[in-house]
């Protein structure tokens, strides 16, 4: 009988990969339970592409996005609380708020500062609505003298998105947080993307084209080509400025950027319950009957 971490793995393993939950057990069985290895594994058997980041929308909560337009800066925040009913009440949703404004005001220098800041207000909001309430994470961005700052919030707050500009522009600002919210993009350009990411795309590519029939007679010089260009497929969906903008499907981002003469700095995308994992009773039965 499969053991209740190795069930609450396959969960986290096939959230992140797609895969079937029999592949995903035997990914982990393969690699001493070690989720990063078994998604290594799963690609390089062809059975899953490249992993998304734990995203699971597991935890309820709302996140928000404040831009203070006299003072240049803007904050984006996630609190969390424990069941949708209480997320979506007028009281919750007044505390989150109340929570951008204090944050963005006293500029606390990191999440402990900022907890101690609220502190009262979240013991008040625990009392009050009967339920833990997690003052997460959040972030502040500043625009200097002719920068912008661009936000956009989704689906009433399961994802706020903040982006600072070179160049002030509301509309593109505005235009590009809802591309950022849809599309999900992990670094602003190529050249932030650590080497060692760079590199590790380039063997799990390697791995999978071993497996290849079709390219075990390619030239080395040829094999290397198509797997460099496997890479910079995956690696450019997960830039931003080589994304095709949202809002015009015949420009890249990059191209847009350019005929504003402007360019994104940094952006700050939240999205409720990344990375959390709740119990799920259902699935686990579910698992429990396939590989026991």
């Amino acid at each position: 009988m499969a053991s209740s971490n190795l069930i609450e793995l396959i969960k986290v393993l096939r959230e992140r990969t797609g895969a079937g939950m029999m592949d995903c057990k035997k990914a982990l069985e393969e690699n001493a339970l070690d989720v990063e290895k078994a998604i290594d594994w799963l690609r390089e058997k062809g059975i899953a592409k490249a992993a998304k980041k734990a995203s699971r929308i597991a935890a309820e909560g709302l996140t928000r996005v404040r831009v203070c337009e006299g003072c240049g800066k803007g904050i984006v925040l996630e609190v969390n609380c424990e069941t949708d009913f209480v997320a979506r009440g007028d009281k919750f949703i007044a505390l989150v708020d109340n929570l951008a404004q204090e944050t963005l005001h006293e500029e606390p220098s990191d999440l402990d500062a900022a907890r101690v800041l609220v502190a009262q207000h979240l013991t008040d909001a625990t009392v009050a609505l009967g339920e833990k309430i997690d003052y997460r994470r959040f972030a502040i961005l500043k625009a200097a003298d002719g920068q912008g700052l661009g936000s956009y919030i989704h689906m009433n707050g399961k994802i706020s998105v903040l982006v600072l500009l070179a160049k002030a522009n509301e509309e593109l600002g505005k235009g590009l947080a809802m591309h950022i919210a849809a599309n999900s993009p992990t670094y602003v350009t190529r050249d932030e993307i650590p080497a060692d990411v760079i590199e590790h795309e380039k063997n799990i590519a390697r791995e999978l084209a071993k497996s290849d029939e079709k390219l075990a007679n390619k030239p080395a010089a040829i094999l290397e080509g198509i797997i460099l260009g496997k890479v910079n497929k995956l690696l450019s969906e997960s830039t931003l400025v080589e994304q095709t903008y949202l809002l015009d499907g015949e420009k890249s981002v990059a191209e847009v950027l350019k005929a504003d003469g402007n360019k994104v700095l940094k952006f700050v995308r939240f999205q409720v319950g990344e990375g959390i994992e709740k119990k799920c009773c259902d699935f686990a039965d579910e698992v429990m009957s396939q590989v026991k």
